[in-house]
């Protein structure tokens, strides 16, 4: 078995990167894949990113609604399978849990043994990030960890991220106290020791979530075995993380951050002798993938300095574990908390009740809004009433005839009873509409209210259409007549004008109920008025038009003298760096506080350690200041 742990730094990306998120997973050939920093929020799981043939998948995302924290971190485990249900593997968790406090409603919202002496609103906003997949294998629990970050200064997220691992440890605490193995698997945003860091300095080790870190190992009496170092005890300038801003890369200057940890007994019968234990006795080899493709074809970290540089890919390298001599378990299924399941996916399912409600509210609206097509001659009044009353019988027969009482029609289900009685009245609002409509279009026995709604909607397309590039850059021209026959738009379409004029004044139906008449526009200018019109707007056009291409192109000349005389000014005052004589960067602080949004120059290239001429010198200066060194 094969377990890797990779913080893909956005999952959306590193699936666009491969194609797809079956080549992305098929590219580690692992069992149990775990990743962190998803990036993903609830809403944002469609099956492109959450299902692929072979694998199923559990994810926890971010449901915190603090400022920077929307669409942030996110975990997710996904599992290589050959069938997800009824089946004897091992990658195939037999349980599955998001968070780790048991509060989550995923989780049964029930505070898990081994916690209780936390408050539940700590617990919750702990575990409302998604930092934590939990699945059961049977031989072992594998916790799938994106561990918080938290600047030197920032003592808000330096208390939370205490809290975190303290009752991270609670649970891990419980489940080994009951004989479980676990595997902790994951960014933990620690580095544990010197050896594990680039630019580890004399008080590197006090640091108090490194103290921890290592109280939990089993050199320090903890239970837990840091497996890499374990396989590979005095290797050096092993990272898993480099700052992308600096291109620390590029002369490996980063961090051991990202690690796989195991407690528990072996899987062997006889594991009282000393020398048995988990990682030699089941864990064939642990290692970085540095030589992993992280990045699009062609697109290798090559550093090249300045603010708006970033290398594509994750900043992380993935890290796995190989086992051996494990073996099956009891038969089972995939768990509900698999993504297969979730309603986004799944979709929700329907009642029969619900459809035939739907159909029948449906048949009644349409025919109440095709009533406007009733002879002239029927009573006005009797119209309304007899729609309304077609929609009360045939509501109230549905009802009667059994299929909605105790479903929509029960009056335990207040709720439900209200939705359908606002649908009842939705359609009986579209029927007194339509009948109101058959009114007011009086007794005309030729004309259907259609042709007219249909020119009329023409019309009115063809002045919301879109608009021509021209029309941004030059006033409407008005054409007035008269008060009563007017063209507003000398813009509009001839074929419109004439399509719009097949309707005589004589042919407008008139209301028997008003005694007043309706003014009507008389559209019945000839089209060479309009063709006049037109082309004396086209020529005026042309003449704007001409105008401002002169105007554009004399500002364009400006803008490009302005732009070149401010090139050189930033030629000529960009500094040399001392260690290479090179032209440096130009930055701003970002970081709260007294120097905020001042400008800077630092050396362009790549960060590495100091023993490397080709790496960064070091050089800073504030613009518009004198120089000196970091």
């Amino acid at each position: 078995m094969k377990i890797v742990t990779y913080n893909v730094n956005g999952l959306r990306q590193r699936v666009s990167q491969f194609g797809s998120l079956r080549k992305l997973l098929d590219s580690f050939d692992a069992d149990i894949i775990c990743f962190q920093e998803t990036k993903l929020r609830r809403q944002e799981l469609k099956s492109d990113l959450v299902m692929a043939d072979g694998y199923e998948s559990f994810f926890s995302c971010t449901r915190t609604s603090d400022k920077g924290r929307t669409g942030y971190s996110g975990v997710a485990t996904f599992c290589r399978v050959k069938s997800a249900f009824s089946s004897t593997e091992v990658a195939l968790p037999v349980a599955a849990e998001e968070g780790f406090t048991g509060l989550l409603e995923t989780s049964g919202s029930k505070i898990m043994e081994g916690l209780e002496d936390f408050s539940k609103d700590e617990l919750l906003k702990i575990d409302s990030e998604g930092r934590c997949v939990i699945t059961d294998h049977g031989h072992f629990i594998l916790f799938n960890v994106y561990g918080p970050r938290a600047d030197s200064e920032d003592t808000v997220r330096i208390q939370f991220k205490l809290q975190f691992f303290h009752v991270l440890q609670k649970r891990w605490e419980f489940l080994l106290c009951q004989g479980r193995r676990i595997f902790v698997v994951g960014d933990l945003n620690i580095a544990p020791a010197a050896i594990d860091r680039c630019d580890a300095g004399p008080d590197f080790a006090k640091n108090e979530f490194r103290i921890w870190f290592r109280s939990m190992l089993v050199e320090s009496g903890g239970s837990f075995f840091d497996v890499f170092r374990s396989k590979h005890p005095e290797r050096r300038e092993a990272y898993t993380c480099w700052p992308s801003n600096t291109g620390a890369e590029q002369f490996n200057y980063g961090t051991r951050i990202d690690h796989i940890l195991c407690a528990g007994p072996c899987l062997h019968q006889k594991h009282d002798l000393q020398s048995h234990n988990f990682v030699t006795c089941h864990v064939n080899e642990c290692d970085i993938l540095i030589d992993y493709k992280r990045w699009k074809p062609g697109n290798a970290p090559r550093w090249k300095g300045g603010m708006s540089t970033r290398l594509e890919g994750s900043d992380h390298a993935p890290v796995y574990m190989g086992l051996g001599e494990v073996p099956e378990i009891p038969q089972h299924s995939t768990p509900s908390l698999a993504s297969r399941y979730l309603p986004i996916i799944r979709g929700v399912q329907q009642t029969l009740a619900s459809v035939l409600m739907k159909r029948e509210l449906a048949k009644q609206g349409k025919s109440c809004k095709f009533s406007g097509s009733l002879p002239a001659e029927s009573n006005s009044t009797g119209d309304t009433e007899d729609c309304s009353e077609n929609v009360d019988r045939s509501l109230n027969n549905y009802c009667d005839s059994g299929i909605l009482q105790g479903v929509y029609c029960s009056s335990s289900n207040q709720e439900c009873e209200g939705e359908f009685t606002k649908t009842i009245e939705n359609c009986r609002d579209s029927a007194n509409v339509a009948s109101h409509s058959t009114i007011t279009q009086g007794s005309s026995k030729h004309i259907s209210p259609f042709p007219v709604d249909r020119a009329r909607k023409k019309a009115k397309k063809s002045q919301l259409g879109q608009l021509s590039l021209k029309s941004f850059f030059h006033k409407r021209s008005n054409v007035s007549h008269d008060d009563n026959n007017s063209i507003t738009d000398t813009s509009l379409n001839v074929n419109n004008s004439v399509t719009d004029t097949s309707l005589s004044q004589e042919e407008v139906p008139e209301s028997h109920h008003h005694s007043k008449k309706i003014p009507v526009t008389d559209y019945s200018c000839s089209v060479h008025e309009l063709h006049g019109v037109n082309s004396s707007v086209c020529s005026h056009d042309q003449d704007e038009k001409k105008g401002k291409h002169f105007l554009d192109k004399e500002r364009n000349n400006v803008a490009l003298l302005e732009w070149r005389r401010i090139q050189q000014l930033m030629e000529t005052s960009i500094p040399l760096c001392k260690g290479h004589k090179e032209p440096c960067v130009a930055r701003v602080v970002k970081k709260p506080g007294p120097t905020f949004g001042r400008r800077f120059f630092v050396c362009a290239r790549a960060e590495g350690p100091a023993s490397n001429p080709e790496a960064n010198c070091g050089y800073f200066k504030w613009a518009f200041s004198k120089s000196k060194q970091k």
